[in-house]
Formats: C-alpha cells, structure tokens, sequence
C-alpha cells in the first residue's frame, strides 16, 4: 500500500487526527500570544528585566521536548491530566515564549526614534504612543515571531503523541511501534503539510499587516 492510499483509506482518522493537532497548535499558539506580546512590550522598558526573561525562555527552548513531558508527569498527575492534551498544550505554550518575546521586544526597541519624537510633539502619552505608534509598526515581526512559534510547535505537537495527546503524531509513533513504513510516513507527510500551509498562510498575514511605507522602505533598501 502506498503512502496516498492508505490516507484514502484512513481519511477519517486522518481529518480527526489533524483536527486535534490543530486544536493543540491553535489553543497553545493563542495562550502563548496572550502571554508573551504583553511581557514582550513590557520589558521594553527595563533592560535588566529584560535579560532575565529573554534569558529564561532560552533554557526553556534548551530543554527537550520529552524530557519537558517527563518532568511535568509527576506534577500533573497530582490533578490527573499527566498524559493527554494538558501537558502537550503547556509544553507548546512554554516552547512559544522565546521567539513571541523576543521578536515583541526587538520589534518595539527598533521603533525608530524620529517617529516616537513625532509622536511625542503631538502630545501623545506613553499609553498613546504605545498604542497609536509603536505596535502598529511592530506587528509585522510580532507576526513573524508568531509565525515562527506555530510552525515549531507543529512539530513539537507530533512528538506530544508519546504523552497521549494525539494529533498527527500518533501515526508515527504506531508506524514506529508496528514497523510500518506507510504509517511512518504518511504522519511525517500529512505534518510537513500542516507547517508549510500554516506557514505560508502566516506569510501572508504578516504581508497584508505590514504598512506601506514599510514595504516602500524594504524596496528602496533591496
């Protein structure tokens, strides 16, 4: 049997299977979002925190996926969710800081200093200059931080199958287990998939939410 046939055959499963994966990736990317933007905005303005935090989300990213699932079992199982989606969904979420974060603060620091003293001559607050000026030209790279969280955590998520949580993963992790290459496959396959849409849908976000003169002043760069 080859690869496409037994997705035919199996394309239930396989619309079940990938529904969970993106759920996973969905919740996880929107807590993430949550979590990261505002701490990246935020420690903007203090340095030393700052390096603490940038620093703390890099060990985080250090740490193996499965060893990360090993050592929250224990604590988890205190309230019953140490397998399934609960551990997969906090270790994507955990996972997503560094580049959220990062690509929030960087994107904030590298706001020109012309256009902030623009808005400070128009009587703008730190709240409205925050609001009015700095996001909108720093989306695009919070965007791209996004985009680089998600496509990650796609893979993240296969692994997640180990711990019960289902998703594409579980494909080749039963592949792995009954020696069948097709399966194996099939689930590397319908993954690299799912992260190439979503990272080319994501592309295009962070196109459409740059502004013009951005994009007038990349050309002129180029």
């Amino acid at each position: 049997m080859s690869v496409l046939q037994f997705i035919i055959a199996n394309y239930k499963q396989v619309l079940f299977l990938t529904w969970e994966h993106i759920y996973m990736v969905g919740l996880s990317l929107i807590i993430a979002t949550a979590l990261g933007v505002p701490l990246g905005i935020i420690i903007t303005k203090h340095e030393e925190l700052a390096k603490r935090v940038i620093n703390g989300a890099n060990v985080i990213m250090t740490v193996p996926s499965i060893a990360l699932f090993g050592l929250m079992l224990p604590v988890l199982a205190i309230i019953g969710h140490g397998l399934g989606k609960v551990p997969a969904v906090i270790a994507l979420v955990l996972y997503s800081q560094l580049p959220i974060i990062r690509n929030t603060y960087v994107a904030i620091k590298n706001v020109p200093p012309s256009i902030r003293d623009a808005g400070k001559g128009m009587g703008m607050n730190k709240w409205e200059l925050l609001r009015e000026v700095e996001i909108p030209i720093a989306v695009p790279v919070i965007i791209a931080g996004l985009r680089t969280a998600a496509v990650m955590n796609i893979g993240i998520a296969a692994i997640a199958a180990y711990v019960g949580a289902g998703g594409l993963g579980v494909y080749i992790q039963q592949g792995i287990d009954r020696v069948y290459p097709e399966m194996i496959i099939s689930g590397a396959v319908l993954v690299s998939l799912f992260a190439i849409i979503v990272d080319g849908a994501m592309a295009l976000v962070e196109r459409i939410v740059t502004p013009t003169g951005l994009k007038v002043q990349k050309r002129l760069v180029q």
